[in-house]
């Protein structure tokens, strides 16, 4: 939950409270389609997010429940992340988004095309 927050008005609220930002669901997509994933390859898997970006949705996900954070003490340490069950159901929950957005994603990018015009 947010910061300060101690009730949410609906699921909804609740749910996009903790998918919220621009690269959260692209991290579920990433962990949801390549299983568990060291960090830096879900780096390269998320085209444009930086590292410090990435570890903060991490950890905001791992305290949410969403991701499951497995640090194996090796040298040099290894970090793994992989979805729990909660971050599979979100999955699920998000996969209907994600087929509208392909579905429409060519009048999406021709109409934002025409406002930048």
């Amino acid at each position: 939950m947010a910061k300060g927050k101690t009730a949410y008005d609906c699921g909804l609220d609740a749910a996009v409270d903790v998918v919220g930002g621009k690269w959260k669901p692209l991290i579920l997509w990433a962990l949801h389609a390549h299983g568990t994933t060291r960090f830096g390859e879900l780096g390269r898997q998320i085209t444009g997010v930086s590292e410090k970006v990435l570890i903060q949705q991490l950890r905001e996900l791992e305290a949410d429940g969403i991701v499951h954070r497995e640090i194996y003490r090796e040298v040099p340490p290894r970090v793994e992340y992989s979805l729990t069950e909660l971050g599979e159901a979100l999955n699920t929950a998000l996969l209907p988004l994600g087929e509208w957005g392909d579905r429409f994603m060519t009048e999406i990018l021709a109409r934002k095309a025409e406002q930048a015009a």
